[in-house]
């Protein structure tokens, strides 16, 4: 039976560092629940305070209405899948998936019916009696998953657990985790530095710096919405350009900037006339060469091309300010290192940020 989640004012020191610093935060029942941030951000000794590994120095932790700050980590009925996959090599694929519950003493039927189920969720039937160290790392994290899996936890926690392989067996893996998920309604909490990740499987994500919660929300309200420069930097690709407002009027602002005069409407922090702003503007956000219906035009100069295939890749400088454009779809022909070009901005697509 899946379990909310519920921080409020956790903090956890070591020594003199605030590893997690008076945090609140609320993980619905059956949520796919992402906390993303910078390696050493505090996320994974967050993770190891709801696994129950770590135990908070001050605050509450309740799973539904039970506070569980002393419940050891064994009665809260979570499952953990290890950046590492942590399984034991001496044993078979269905010794490890069985381990949990032979601790629980099922019997030997349910627990064979029970294997047979995981494996299942994973695609992994065939390699039942495999030995574990034979796997590639792919089956072997699937492996983990169905182990942490099969106790039919309250909370299934996830530390990293794709970051070891590569791109396009992430992207299958990314894949086969929201699908579990889905069939499962199992609530399920993610730490990852990978805003691809949480950008494509989370219900919502929070954004944690330093030990703090910066902004919660689903993955396109902090993407088009983020709160402040670390967020909008860390959560996708941006250009920041600074300036300073001249005028504000019902969520549109005329902003100074060194590439000339910009209009943004897309203001949603309490700006006045001459606060100093960074302007976020997403490189899909920058069209090169097309002022058709654009509310800010800017001239620019490539530097650089890069072909990526279904993208192109811009780097521009406008005003001794470094940018960067994205072209979807390119086709043969193409723009060089050199050209001067001009840069439509759409006025909603650039969000001022307080410094």
């Amino acid at each position: 039976m899946a379990v909310s989640v519920q921080l409020t004012h956790v903090t956890k020191a070591f020594d003199t560092t605030l590893a997690v610093n008076d945090v609140s935060l609320n993980i619905e029942k059956g949520e796919f629940f992402f906390l993303l941030g910078p390696s050493g951000c505090g996320k994974s000794t967050f993770l190891r305070i709801v696994a129950g590994f770590y135990k908070p120095d001050a605050g509450e932790l309740r799973f539904d209405d039970t506070v569980v700050n002393d419940v050891p980590p064994h009665q809260r009925n979570t499952g953990m899948v290890f950046q590492n996959y942590a399984l034991w090599p001496h044993m078979s694929v269905a010794e490890n998936i069985e381990y949990g519950l032979t601790l629980r003493k099922l019997d030997k039927l349910e627990r064979s019916e029970k294997i047979t189920s995981a494996l299942e969720m994973v695609q992994m039937v065939d390699y039942r009696d495999r030995a574990v160290n034979t796997l590639s790392g792919g089956q072997q994290q699937r492996i983990a998953l169905a182990r942490a899996l099969v106790i039919e936890p309250s909370v299934l926690l996830l530390d990293e657990p794709i970051s070891n392989l590569d791109a396009a067996l992430r992207q299958q893996m990314r894949d086969e985790i929201k699908q579990i998920h889905d069939r499962t309604n199992i609530t399920m909490f993610y730490v990852t530095h990978d805003q691809v990740d949480a950008l494509s499987m989370a219900d919502r994500m929070a954004i944690m710096q330093d030990g703090v919660v910066i902004q919660v929300g689903t993955p396109r309200e902090v993407y088009q919405f983020p709160k402040n420069a670390f967020v909008a930097s860390f959560v996708g690709e941006t250009n920041f350009i600074s300036g300073k407002v001249q005028q504000t009027s019902n969520g549109s602002a005329a902003i100074e900037t060194p590439v000339g005069m910009l209009h943004s409407e897309t203001v949603y922090h309490d700006l006045s006339e001459g606060t100093s702003v960074q302007c976020s503007i997403r490189p899909e956000a920058l069209i090169v060469d097309d002022s058709t219906h654009a509310e800010n035009t800017i001239t620019a100069k490539i530097t650089a091309v890069n072909y990526l295939g279904r993208i192109e890749e811009y780097q521009l400088v406008a005003a001794d300010v470094p940018l960067k454009a994205v072209h979807y779809n390119p086709g043969t022909e193409t723009k060089k290192p050199g050209d001067t070009v001009q840069v439509a901005i759409a006025a909603a697509a650039i969000i001022p940020l307080p410094d």
